[in-house]
């Protein structure tokens, strides 16, 4: 099955990135959305006990612990999913270009596989690639990940052979 095409405004790396692969993409200001999406739960929690509160401080202990871990949680998917963006080229992404490029030409210099080896069957490498194609778009429904090695990620590898 052919991989649907955008009009992307700047290059495409990969439509279906490695959850490895994105992350190691992050920029600083990832890790800022990240942080922020941490303190802010929180403080949004602290801000509406402000407002009307429920009972003595003391009780907030684990309602803050929840609140920091859910907006840990919520500030990683936002990140990864601002990531990803760059991927497909619907963001700015001359930094990620720049770094694929490198990335990936040593490795077909190196005779290694672009993506990854994979031991699975060519059939479960297409239906992964299926199921987690553009899945970042879904994260308020499910968090899904591409933790698989396949070799459909939506570019022509012959950029990567012709420069090394």
């Amino acid at each position: 099955m052919p991989v649907k095409e955008f009009n992307a405004p700047y290059p495409v790396i990969d439509t279906d990135p490695h959850f490895g692969r994105v992350v190691r993409y992050f920029r600083p200001s990832d890790y800022a959305a990240w942080a922020a999406g941490t303190a802010a739960a929180p403080a949004l929690l602290l801000g509406m006990e402000k407002m009307d509160p429920v009972g003595p401080l003391r009780n907030l202990r684990l309602p803050l612990r929840f609140a920091t871990l859910f907006g840990a949680f919520g500030g990683f998917l936002y990140a990864y999913q601002n990531s990803s963006l760059r991927f497909w080229g619907w963001t700015e992404n001359a930094a990620e270009v720049a770094k694929d490029q490198a990335e990936l030409s040593q490795l077909a210099k190196e005779g290694k596989p672009l993506y990854g080896e994979s031991y699975m069957p060519g059939y479960i490498q297409d239906v992964s690639a299926r199921t987690s194609r553009f899945a970042q778009l879904k994260f308020a429904a499910i968090p899904w990940f591409n933790f698989a090695s396949h070799n459909n990620h939506g570019v022509d590898t012959s950029k990567y052979t012709e420069s090394s």
